[in-house]
């Protein structure tokens, strides 16, 4: 048998974690300090740490820089505007040279100590592992309740199916993070777009915790955006709602239609009105804006996609031994 050079025998996996922040000053620094622990209670895996800072307006990339400019570990991607979660994930992922990744957030809402147990189970032969919230602290029930109702109706609108109750904090292999670069779609749902790919895929039950500082980033607008992005993007479901809205809509007239002709031919108390016919035309019309407006968030996604714009723009890397260009 070869004997392996000493130098290849004893070279390390290495180890991404992917942090994507926005105005996290009041957290970031028990975010470095917990994920830098993390880093030395598993010193057989050289281990890197990418921020991405999504265009924040207050000190979080200034507190970043300076540990990227003291630890060789902390990595800090900077964009030249906020471009929102999933583009900051998504240029982590890009940047990522580990033999795994793991995505977090920097709220400190999934522990870092977890991510020991991802890696127990990626050892396992599993590519992908993903956190299946068990119980969400410091959670308003209006948004337990709808994040417990989204990710149902999406599993039964998708073509894909989605796991319950899983947000974007996972462990990814490499052949996940290389199929994945090479999806460049712009309305970007990751834990989506992971679950797609396939490869084997496994469950880590958790509980998750409250935010240690600062306020939740995703405001009620943001997340019902975000959840008209990972229904559009994996389903075509609505638009079959609009043929079935207009089936509906012909059958309720026909019937109208009769009733109208017996009330006529059967007597003589006819009384004309605008009534029944602005019932029918609100009625119509309703249905005619709603299949517009479904139809019109397709086209717009189009529109997004063949204008062929960079995902994000990167104004400066911090810690990188070699600039990589933006993702396009």
């Amino acid at each position: 048998m070869a004997i392996l050079p000493s130098s290849i025998a004893a070279q390390k996996k290495l180890f991404s974690i992917v942090i994507p922040c926005f105005n996290e000053q009041e957290v970031i620094g028990e975010t470095l300090k917990r994920l830098i622990e993390l880093t030395e209670a598993i010193p057989q895996y050289e281990t890197e740490l990418i921020f991405v800072d999504d265009g924040s307006r207050d000190q979080t990339a200034e507190i970043l820089i300076r540990a990227a400019k003291e630890d060789s570990r902390v990595k800090v991607i900077s964009f030249a505007r906020n471009f929102g979660h999933q583009l900051a994930v998504t240029a982590g992922v890009d940047a990522s040279s580990g033999d795994a990744v793991v995505l977090i957030d920097a709220d400190l809402q999934d522990p870092p100590q977890v991510i020991l147990e991802m890696i127990d189970k990626w050892e396992e032969g599993n590519d992908v592992v993903y956190a299946t919230r068990i119980e969400r602290e410091g959670e308003s029930a209006f948004k337990k309740g709808a994040a417990r109702w989204f990710y149902r109706l999406l599993n039964r609108l998708s073509d894909v199916p989605i796991p319950l109750d899983t947000g974007d904090f996972r462990l990814m292999s490499r052949p996940v993070i290389d199929n994945l670069k090479q999806m460049p779609e712009r309305d970007r749902f990751i834990r989506g777009m992971v679950s797609w790919v396939g490869f084997k895929q496994v469950s880590l039950p958790y509980r998750r915790a409250p935010r240690f500082a600062g306020t939740s980033k995703y405001p009620l607008i943001k997340m019902i955006r975000f959840a008209a992005d990972g229904i559009l993007s994996f389903s075509t479901k609505p638009l079959q709602l609009s043929i079935v809205l207009g089936l509906i809509a012909a059958c309720l007239a026909m019937i109208g239609i009769v009733l109208v002709l017996a009330q006529r031919l059967m007597t003589n108390n006819w009384v004309e009105g605008w009534s029944a016919l602005m019932i029918a035309v609100l009625f119509i019309g309703g249905v005619q804006l709603l299949s517009v407006g479904i139809l019109g968030e397709y086209v717009g996604r189009i529109y997004n996609e063949v204008k062929r714009r960079p995902l994000y723009i990167i104004e400066s890397k911090v810690g990188f031994r070699e600039e990589a260009p933006p993702s396009t």
